[in-house]
């Protein structure tokens, strides 16, 4: 019988030992692909202690599951399912969804959900909560903290019980890259202001998606980052999106590079997260003090910190698809998709 940790951190870090321990259990490829391999430098960070209230007296002697209990999956053989440096990477049929949201939900951690909802894309928040709702960490307590312009355009939802809706009024802006950089600004500083007393978990998402199945606790870690679904596979590093100019803070060269990862989702611990996000942020101040833009925005210099600070798990493309493409045989389930949109009619600038 497993006996009982009380400490926040051990706790978050003895089901992600056992599932990882489970990946590591059902793969049965390769562990390193040869067009994913990387000679950079980890440069580790250490996760902060939680500051919620989480369920601290989730095992006892007389607890309702054991190390035993954990049903190994069959795995995958088309795809890799662990990184080159030993962190998961989740694919459908690798978990069982079952046990790892029941080990989670003795936890009872507070999730933040991060959407902006500037302009037009306002229209997206119905399609989005509603199937969030349905899909999105069931069961567990969620609060969407919805930034927008425009306070009035917020729908009411039908909300599960532990889940509520944050609104929070920003400035409207002129260009649709300004709604993107601005992102990491205003996040920055509620985390600072609220969420940090609200939250143990946060994620970042685009409000323009539409959950379609699950999207569980296996997301959960440290630092979870998803493969873009552009650039998951016969894509060799020097062909990644990355910001190439070397004036750019978001920088690298095209011999460096593990994964290319999207940031229209991510998330992880509260404070690992408010580290990334307050990163992208002064990395992009920096480069608006010497004039240039990174190439894509937050996304650049997302995948800059991921290259030197690995991501504790790496979701695959299942967790953000697009309507855009055909799923290939290699995504079994598509657990949440951007939507098809004119962006010159949703965008402040016709999406220039």
């Amino acid at each position: 019988m497993l006996r009982c940790i009380y400490r926040n951190h051990i706790l978050i870090g003895l089901p992600w030992l056992f599932i990882f321990l489970g990946f590591l259990y059902i793969y049965r490829g390769p562990s390193i692909s040869p067009l994913y391999g990387s000679d950079t430098n980890i440069i580790e960070t250490k996760s902060e202690p939680l500051n919620g209230p989480l369920n601290k007296g989730v095992c006892s002697d007389n607890g309702s599951w054991r190390v035993g209990d954990l049903k190994m999956q069959t795995g995958r053989t088309d795809v890799n399912s662990v990184t080159n440096w030993n962190a998961p990477l989740v694919w459908e049929g690798t978990f069982d969804p079952v046990v790892i949201d029941a080990i989670y939900k003795k936890m009872d951690p507070r999730v933040a959900v991060v959407l902006f909802a500037v302009g037009k894309y306002t229209r997206f928040l119905k399609g989005f909560l509603e199937s969030a709702e349905k899909y999105f960490l069931v069961d567990f307590r969620v609060t969407y903290y919805i930034f927008t312009d425009n306070k009035g355009d917020v729908p009411t939802i039908k909300l599960g019980k532990g889940r509520k809706i944050s609104v929070v009024t920003i400035p409207s802006v002129n260009r649709w890259q300004e709604v993107v950089l601005g992102r990491m600004k205003w996040a920055t500083i509620t985390i600072d202001k609220q969420i940090r007393n609200e939250a143990d978990y946060l994620y970042m998402m685009d409000i323009d998606s539409v959950f379609h199945n699950d999207f569980g606790a296996e997301s959960l870690s440290p630092l979870s980052a998803v493969l873009h679904r552009g650039y998951y596979k016969n894509t060799r590093r020097d062909q990644f999106p990355y910001e190439r100019r070397p004036k750019s803070m978001a920088y690298i060269p095209t011999d460096e590079g593990d994964y290319y990862y999207t940031a229209a989702v991510w998330g992880g611990y509260l404070e690992d997260m408010y580290r990334l996000v307050k990163y992208c942020y002064t990395q992009s101040e920096e480069d608006a003090k010497n004039d240039i833009e990174a190439v894509w925005q937050e996304e650049s210099h997302l995948n800059k910190y991921l290259l030197y600070n690995k991501p504790t798990k790496v979701l695959s493309p299942e967790y953000l698809w697009s309507d855009y493409d055909k799923i290939p045989a290699d995504i079994k389930v598509v657990r949440i998709s951007q939507l098809v949109k004119n962006y010159e009619e949703v965008r402040p600038n016709g999406g220039h």
